[in-house]
């Protein structure tokens, strides 16, 4: 296990479980999102006894803590993403092949701007996720619309 993710549990105040601790072992392996199911079936291969709503759970407790991403795909379903990058940033998401990348650019500072002065309101946070075909993918598959 990851020393960072163990520390990151510690500060959350979540107890470093066995099941916790799996289900971090799997994000870390994989370069792609995944379903809670799919985290689920995995870990049925190390735990024979683990439920569903254990895993969703935990998935939840982790993406509040910060150590997760919680992916908003266009198909509805929710979908965890283990991101190393700890800096402000944001992702591009290929929904193709699953694969996740990380995006420098941040266009926050225009939309409070564009909040400020058009709504008279103010932003307290901000989420953005891009979703698209990656360069691989975009070379073989296109998108009916």
């Amino acid at each position: 296990m990851n020393k960072d993710l163990y520390v990151a549990l510690k500060s959350l105040n979540l107890k470093a479980t066995p099941k916790r601790l799996a289900i971090l072992d799997i994000l870390v392996a994989e370069s792609v999102y995944l379903a809670p199911e799919e985290v689920w079936r995995k870990m049925r291969k190390r735990f024979k006894s683990i439920g569903l709503p254990t895993i969703y759970r935990n998935l939840e407790d982790l993406a509040n803590g910060g150590v997760l991403i919680k992916i908003i795909h266009p198909d509805r379903k929710l979908y965890y993403y283990l991101c190393a990058n700890a800096d402000h940033h944001h992702h591009f998401i290929c929904i193709n092949c699953k694969k996740v990348e990380d995006l420098s650019y941040c266009g926050a500072e225009e939309i409070e701007k564009e909040v400020k002065k058009n709504l008279k309101g103010r932003v307290i946070s901000h989420l953005m996720q891009v979703f698209g075909l990656c360069k691989d993918c975009s070379v073989s598959r296109t998108i009916a619309t």
